[in-house]
């Protein structure tokens, strides 16, 4: 054996024990004629100790070890002298009587330790190395304990774990596909499934009425710190069941997820619908941990003073932000700069101080009577010595996401967003469709396989953009944590739906018409929900990126610096596929 024992489960009640151990050169000390080793190993540390008095030899090939030797050494378990309460082996040292260096390591590019000098670029490149940091160990620990505590859950439940097919058509409604050519089909593609969504609805009127599958799924989007090209999916579908079926059961399983991850205890989520979430917080995913919920105020401003930005707007919200009244003209301009960004999109910050002796200093001063001042300051509930914070636009929703920006840069500021702390909700009702200014046309909010709410069903023909979705998400600390809706299982509604989506009868039958016959053999009303695993990780390990979750993630270009793909092919590879290159560079 290359070990008897791993470098964290040796203890004082161990001494006097000869074992073997096997790991990487951590760091090394040299004390007189002694010299220290930290060995490291996936379990933890231990220190190894060689004295050049008992064997001069050993005590110079020790000296020649660099970081990241991976090694072998044999001898006795010791009490240590000098005792390490930071590790759980810091009792305890090996006396060492035999070394065999495994492999050698040139000196790594940054150093192996939680708090690295290493940049994100040169730890992807050297992910491998990157991976045996503690830090970075430990979050896919906890990956891999959530993912036995899904599947112990789910079994627990009747659910039925079925894998679904990588290579599948392609359906380029929603994100962009990445797509596979097909060398035994020339000039035909797969796609990568950016859902399992289609082949799990086939599995519910196949008779399989409780579904799970931890699935890989692909989407071609631009990535931020939440998304990456290729993700993980706790995917679900159940058959005879309703909405509330599904998120108590879901819930159920967020509740046991909490409690033997975090040791938290949810509570009852509240339901809340998307109408309210973005009328409260501009967000179909608000963040619950700390306050400042919008307040309407085009009764005390629109008409009421000489500020023409207001009186021709269609919606003026405020936030107070608790204890800012002292916020200097720098802060201020930085915040106006903030919601001038492209990425927030407002025009402009007005602002109104209520100081904490009294007075009030705003940026609409002389637009504005001090008593239609003090109305808005009893209107948005704020008390002396806090600040509102206002914005205003022509389209309600688009000023009301703007704001949220605001709200979440304001928490950020004050620090209300604590990591160990967890709101977590449902949000219901979303719309059915939402309009799309890229394609001109209604696009299914979530899929076009979406159940519509069955009392909006008459307004279909006549008024799409107002039919509700029997649609569900598990919001968490301003993240969708997960996602799902009833299925229609109706043919004709089916049919109703991808009219209304713009699909000629001949698109819908090429693109779908698998599930459409598929349905005529006695479909099963169905539901289903997917969790983000990587966002869900993320949440519970309290990172701010989900690619510290996952082994081998991409970076923001979507690149894998370490293996350095995606990368040409072979112009063999490219004849044998019938495929011509013709770049737009």
């Amino acid at each position: 054996m290359y070990r008897t024992s791993t470098c964290g489960e040796l203890r004082l009640s161990d001494a006097g024990k000869e074992v073997t151990l096997a790991g990487w050169v951590q760091r090394s000390r040299k004390m007189g004629g002694m010299t220290f080793i930290d060995l490291r190993d996936r379990y933890g540390i231990t220190q190894l100790v060689f004295n050049e008095a008992d064997d001069a030899t050993l005590c110079g090939d020790a000296n020649k070890l660099g970081r990241e030797y991976c090694i072998q050494v044999n001898g006795i378990v010791s009490e240590r002298q000098s005792k390490n309460d930071k590790i759980p082996t810091g009792d305890i040292e090996i006396i060492v009587k035999g070394l065999n260096v495994l492999s050698p390591s040139l000196t790594p590019p940054f150093t192996i330790e939680d708090n690295t000098d290493g940049g994100d670029d040169l730890r992807m490149k050297y992910r491998y190395l990157d991976l045996r940091r503690e830090a970075v160990r430990k979050n896919l620990e906890l990956r891999h304990r959530m993912t036995i505590l899904i599947r112990n859950f789910l079994d627990s439940q009747k659910f039925m774990e079925v894998e679904t097919p990588i290579l599948i058509g392609s359906t380029p409604e929603g994100a962009r596909d990445f797509v596979v050519p097909s060398r035994m089909n020339p000039g035909q593609f797969y796609a990568l499934p950016q859902s399992p969504q289609t082949l799990k609805q086939l599995l519910m009127v196949a008779g399989f009425d409780r579904y799970f599958q931890i699935a890989k799924c692909f989407r071609d989007e631009d990535l931020r710190a939440d998304r990456q090209p290729e993700f993980t999916q706790i995917d679900c579908e159940m058959s005879f069941v309703d909405q509330d079926d599904v998120i108590n059961l879901f819930e159920e399983m967020a509740r046991h997820l909490f409690r033997e991850i975090r040791g938290v205890e949810l509570p009852k989520l509240e339901q809340m619908t998307w109408h309210e979430a973005m009328k409260r917080f501009g967000s179909d995913k608000p963040d619950l941990r700390f306050g400042m919920e919008f307040v309407e105020l085009m009764d005390d401003l629109k008409g009421t003073g000489s500020f023409s930005v207001f009186d021709e707007a269609t919606y003026i919200g405020g936030i107070v932000v608790p204890g800012c009244a002292d916020y200097s003209r720098k802060q201020l301009n930085e915040l106006t700069d903030f919601v001038k960004r492209p990425q927030v999109g407002a025009h402009g910050l007005v602002f109104i101080k209520y100081n904490t002796d009294g007075t009030v200093k705003s940026s609409i001063d002389k637009f504005y009577t001090a008593e239609q001042l003090q109305k808005v300051k009893e209107t948005t509930g704020a008390k002396d010595g806090d600040l509102v914070l206002i914005l205003s636009g022509n389209n309600a929703n688009k000023t009301r996401v703007q704001l949220c920006s605001l709200r979440l840069e304001m928490a950020d500021r004050l620090g209300l967003r604590d990591k160990n702390v967890f709101k977590c909700l449902w949000i219901v009702d979303f719309p059915l469709f939402e309009w799309s200014d890229e394609e001109q046309r209604l696009m299914a909010t979530h899929h076009p396989f979406t159940m519509p709410n069955p009392d909006d069903i008459p307004l279909l023909d006549e008024h799409p953009e107002q039919v509700r979705a029997k649609a569900y998400d598990f919001v968490c600390n301003g993240i969708e944590v997960g996602g799902g809706s009833l299925r229609i299982h109706d043919t004709q509604l089916q049919e109703k739906m991808f009219e209304v989506l713009g699909f000629t009868p001949e698109r819908a039958e090429a693109q779908f018409g698998f599930l459409m016959n598929a349905f005529k053999y006695g479909a099963p009303p169905h539901a289903g929900l997917a969790f983000g695993l990587d966002r869900f990780v993320s949440i519970l390990a309290g990172l701010d990126s989900i690619r510290d979750c996952i082994a081998f993630p991409k970076n923001n270009s979507g690149r894998d610096v370490m293996l350095d793909a995606p990368s040409m092919i072979d112009q063999k590879q490219l004849d044998e596929l019938e495929i011509k290159l013709d770049l737009k560079l």
